[in-house]
């Protein structure tokens, strides 16, 4: 099939090179020239995991090719793909600015009939508004469908390739049938393509992300009342997780979840809510838990050291939201360095991939930035553990005692044990555990 993909962010670049090389041919299409040049340079200006191997693969291939024209894309295509951002705004709301625009230049370049396909996350009732909007501005015929993304980034191409499950919202069967002959390549293990109404589709999406959320603040809170009663979180976490109701999956305490999409989502679930009038009081509870965890772990930090942070020199291993990637967008390492910095420490930071864009999230000038894990310990009174990259889960101990001034870690993901840290002479502070 010939397909255009407007937007070269996660989601669109995964989805477009993953569909060249399933054989489709596909065009890119994006407004930024530098990140248009980049790409066809064979470079990739996010990191992700395998992507910039089948990036180069499918170019020499000439299935994958990218440019600034969206009406050479549209023209050249049967089915476009919508892939731009749906930032949220301060109250929850998603700004559906830069969707609508694309809608409506894909609808003034349309020279026959085309699909329409709406793969960023929006509130329900957008594709039907995405329609309305196509009706206005062309007399072609098209149809219009939502295909959610459920890609984890540092994942994301196998999650594509391999997928749990399609979901395609769309109005007729025919539609239907041609991108469940999109998808079939993907699913030859049996993998479920789940075709439903448009409404249904869209809200799967932000239901699926607010359940995983909320199992991680509800795992973040056992862990606080385990603290609390001299529980350990592990042992719990493990006894639950075997029940097949339950599953084992985000379980893992920590500080948070952040990242492009559990924090925007849930956002906007509850604001869809109200807009409803409809309380969601669990999916609210979710996010000022969320908050709270971050919070919490700052004051264990504050706790050790009586209050007096100032001068303090404090490691920080781990920036981005999760390992694998480099994205920062709503990553807990930022609410805790911002705090610890207003505090009067002094902040050595490092981590494998987000340093360099760390550097637009966090103050100018309150970070050194550490080029690895160990000369950032150089003499700190403290490590604080924010992303488990797996560098981080067996490092050199003896090195590290011997780097530190006070040996002392504030485990934000639960990587190490306990016992054998204190074993060695470490003060471990964890989340949750005896």
């Amino acid at each position: 099939m010939r397909i255009g993909v407007v937007g070269t962010g996660y989601v669109g670049l995964v989805a477009g090179t993953c569909l060249a090389e399933s054989g489709n041919h596909v065009t890119c299409v994006d407004i930024d020239e530098t990140r248009i040049q980049m790409l066809r340079a064979g470079r990739v200006p996010i990191y992700e995991p395998g992507l910039e191997e089948l990036i180069r693969t499918n170019v020499k291939e000439r299935r994958l090719t990218f440019t600034t024209r969206l009406e050479e894309a549209v023209r050249n295509s049967l089915l476009i793909f919508i892939t731009v951002g749906t930032p949220s705004d301060d109250d929850g709301s998603v700004d559906l600015t830069a969707v609508l625009a694309v809608a409506e230049g894909i609808a003034k370049a349309m020279d026959g009939y085309k699909i329409v396909i709406t793969k960023s996350t929006v509130p329900v009732g957008t594709t039907r508004r995405i329609k309305k909007l196509i009706s206005g501005a062309t007399k072609h015929e098209f149809d219009v469908v939502f295909n959610p993304e459920f890609l984890k980034e540092g994942n994301a191409v196998d999650d594509f390739m391999k997928p749990d499950r399609v979901v395609i919202g769309a109005e007729g069967p025919q539609v239907g049938e041609t991108l469940k002959e999109l998808y079939a390549p993907f699913v030859r293990t049996g993998k479920p393509i789940i075709v439903m109404d448009i409404e249904s589709a869209e809200m799967t999406k932000y239901a699926a992300n607010a359940l995983l959320a909320t199992k991680i603040s509800f795992m973040n809170e056992i862990a606080n009342l385990c603290e609390e009663v001299g529980a350990d979180v592990e042992s719990v976490r493990g006894a639950i997780g075997a029940d097949a109701r339950i599953g084992s999956q985000f379980l893992f305490p920590g500080v948070g979840y952040g990242g492009s999409c559990f924090p925007k989502d849930v956002r906007a679930l509850i604001r869809s809510g109200e807009d409803a009038g409809c309380e969601l009081r669990i999916v609210r509870a979710v996010e000022a838990t969320n908050t709270a965890q971050r919070e919490r772990f700052f004051r264990k930090i504050q706790k050790h050291f009586n209050g007096q942070l100032a001068g303090k020199k404090v490691a920080v291993w781990g920036l981005a939201f999760k390992p694998g990637t480099d994205d920062m967008r709503e990553a807990p390492a930022i609410t805790i360095i911002e705090l610890l910095l207003e505090h009067g420490a002094l902040v050595h930071a490092y981590d494998p991939r987000a340093g360099e864009a760390a550097k637009s999230f966090l103050p100018d000038g309150g970070v050194t930035y550490s080029p690895d894990c160990y000369s950032a310990l150089e003499a700190a009174d403290g490590l604080v553990l924010l992303t488990e990259w797996p560098e981080f889960r067996n490092p050199d101990f003896d090195k590290m005692a011997t780097l530190m001034k006070e040996r002392v870690v504030f485990d934000g993901r639960n990587i190490y044990d306990p016992l054998r840290m204190r074993a060695m002479g470490f003060t471990y502070h964890g989340i949750g555990r005896r």
